[in-house]
């Protein structure tokens, strides 16, 4: 396998935009990255791209080919990936697979997203063998109440407060004031959050990331064609992709098996970072931050110690000590996160491959973490996909 870096990067701003196509929001995202990367559009060899059931891509998923029609049609192979909140994660796996084993040399990876109002239903239709469908009928749980559950476990076991869950969410917007693709750009105090609408308790309104609308978009190649036109690349040291374990007690459906240790966990997360940190060499001490998938606040509780960063109830104190901001031993989301981003489903791992190629490029501005040289993203997404990948500012 190749060396794989990534030259470009783009985005449009996370937000809500009524008078925007999602082919105007990646239309944005995918110029950006070509500018970035020096590179033009008819270098492209060709595109992977994040598909999506909400919008575009004709009801079919053929969000790449939206793309290529707009950009113009040079004849590029185009590969469309969905794996519900993965798919962005998974789509920049596919195009790193295919560069690394010499199938092409220049590709395009993009996902853009505009989101409908409210919770995500996980069916379009009433669909009664979809478990998730029937899960939600016939349990009555959106993933709030799924969170809450989860969380609830945590403060059983852990003593986790109320206030803890909230120091977070004021964490996370501290972070978010620098960067400008953010859709909530707004520090919030403690007594804010803990004033805002309980939604499922413990976990109020300003503890759980909303839908939003926006692109992005990476531009990656070889190592040969990265040394010959870039002075910025960034290097992928490890991608990989995952699904869920059956055994791992996460009510994915109506019923299903009690780990042995008695701890529900997402197994598909786990396994893929697993595998892209293996694949990289590296363990979670030489990881200098991470961008895991904040849902909701708990799992930047239970996230890290479920990758081994550290030791099962000390994430609340790491947290409370300052070690989880960008300053600390062990940063996490630096970009401010799905707390202030919000879900674009299909952009999202996109958009935490955007932020790791930021911080590992020094231009983070006032969240860039001091010395970044390697770097955690990870995304999962409905029917039990995961994905992670590792990168590194130096070959």
């Amino acid at each position: 396998m190749r060396d794989v870096a990534v030259i470009g990067l783009g985005m449009h701003p996370w937000g809500k935009f009524k008078d925007k196509s999602v082919g105007d929001l990646c239309r944005v995202a995918v110029d950006q990255a070509l500018a970035d990367a020096g590179v033009a559009w008819r270098e492209i060899e060709a595109v992977a791209a994040a598909s999506s059931r909400f919008s575009g891509g004709r009801g079919w998923g053929l969000n790449g080919n939206d793309v290529v029609d707009d950009l113009g049609n040079t004849g590029v192979p185009v590969y469309n990936l969905s794996a519900g909140c993965a798919a962005g994660g998974n789509a920049f796996n596919v195009g790193w697979s295919m560069v690394a084993s010499g199938i092409h040399d220049v590709m395009l990876v993009v996902g853009g997203e505009k989101m409908p109002k409210g919770f995500i239903q996980t069916s379009g239709v009433e669909e009664v063998t979809d478990p998730e469908y029937l899960r939600q009928v016939c349990v009555g749980m959106p993933g709030p109440a799924f969170w809450g559950a989860m969380c609830r476990r945590r403060m059983a076991k852990h003593g986790t407060t109320e206030e803890q869950l909230a120091r977070i969410a004021v964490k996370a917007h501290a972070n978010s004031v620098h960067n400008e693709w953010a859709r909530f750009r707004k520090e919030f105090t403690l007594e804010q959050v803990l004033g805002s609408a309980m939604v499922s308790y413990p976990l109020r309104l300003f503890e759980i990331c909303p839908v939003s609308d926006g692109a992005a978009a990476v531009v990656i190649c070889s190592a040969d064609i990265a040394r010959a036109n870039s002075r910025r690349p960034v290097w992928v040291a490890g991608s990989a992709v995952a699904t869920a374990r059956f055994d791992d007690g996460i009510p994915r459906g109506l019923a299903g098996p009690v780990p042995a240790h008695g701890e529900a966990y997402h197994s598909e997360a786990a396994l893929a970072v697993e595998k892209a940190m293996a694949m990289a060499g590296v363990k979670p001490a030489e990881v200098d931050f991470m961008e895991l998938q904040d849902n909701t606040v708990f799992y930047e509780l239970s996230f890290p110690e479920e990758w081994g960063f550290c030791k099962p109830g000390e994430a609340e104190g790491l947290m409370e000590a300052g070690e989880t901001t960008p300053t600390g031993s062990m940063p996490i989301n630096p970009s401010g996160g799905f707390q202030s981003f919000g879900e674009a489903t299909t952009a999202q791992g996109i958009w935490q491959v955007c932020e790791l190629v930021t911080q590992l490029r020094g231009d983070g501005g006032g969240r860039q973490v001091p010395g970044a040289g390697v770097g955690l993203a990870q995304a999962l997404g409905l029917g039990g996909n995961g994905s992670a990948v590792v990168m590194r500012n130096e070959r």
